[in-house]
């Protein structure tokens, strides 16, 4: 019995990368046609939505969400969230309507097929590099200048340690967001890790609800940059709390 179980869960591994190429096929020209312009992003952000649909229910992935509060069209946001999965890319599309940029890793442009959209449309960054991490800043900027919003997971990456259940916050969206007085839009994944670990050789996962909470926005409009360090403990122990005690 442990033996099925362990090749289905590879096989629904493996099927996760065919359903997104599959997705990304099916959606290539209007994936296409919504990045030739940088205005068109909006339009983008669309499409990217229903892959992200077509991704989680493919995977037999259903989103059971508590929202604390709606977040305003045309309003700009620091969406912030714990990071665990692959899977936390696709949820954070499915659950936000506001058009947003990823900040992401480098690495995964590498993925055929989505690694070209996600590198013309997200602003990535070489962690171990400190001109990538200037260069992050600026183009998060540009972005916010548009009237768009910016995700990133504070994290920094996925936690290699799985004890760990919620690692240390960097300040990269904390100063972005006290730079810009946009609000910081928490949320809290709560399933991605137990349902699809990023590691092929996780024994857990499978098909079921991926819990979310939206969090209240946190305002930043009179917060100077030396409340930083506040701001981002603040954030993380909204996160923290919710993980230790859901509420949904």
């Amino acid at each position: 019995m442990k033996l099925m179980r362990t090749i289905f869960l590879i096989l629904y591994k493996i099927w996760f990368y065919v359903v997104i190429i599959i997705s990304i096929l099916l959606l290539f020209p209007f994936l296409l046609v919504s990045i030739l312009k940088e205005n068109w992003y909006p339009f983008f952000f669309g499409v990217a939505r229903i892959w992200a649909k077509v991704i989680l229910f493919g995977m037999g992935l259903i989103p059971k969400i508590k929202r604390d509060t709606q977040h305003k069209k045309g309003q700009s946001y620091m969406f912030v969230a714990n990071h665990t999965s692959m899977t936390d890319i696709m949820l954070m599309l499915y659950v936000t309507k506001n058009p947003f940029v990823f900040v992401g890793k480098k690495e995964l442009a590498k993925i055929p097929v989505f690694g070209f959209f996600y590198k013309r449309t997200c602003i990535l960054v070489d962690r171990g590099n400190v001109k990538s991490r200037f260069e992050v800043f600026k183009r998060a900027q540009q972005k916010l200048n548009m009237g768009l919003s910016v995700c990133i997971f504070p994290e920094g990456g996925i936690p290699h340690d799985t004890n760990i259940v919620l690692d240390e916050f960097k300040d990269g969206a904390f100063r972005l967001a006290i730079e810009h007085r946009i609000p910081i839009a928490p949320l809290t994944f709560h399933d991605n890790k137990r349902r699809f670990s990023d590691d092929i050789l996780e024994t857990g996962g499978g098909p079921g609800k991926l819990r979310v909470k939206v969090h209240s926005v946190i305002p930043t409009g009179i917060l100077e940059m030396e409340d930083k360090r506040m701001l981002k403990n603040q954030t993380r122990e909204i996160i923290l709390n919710e993980l230790n005690n859901p509420t949904v």
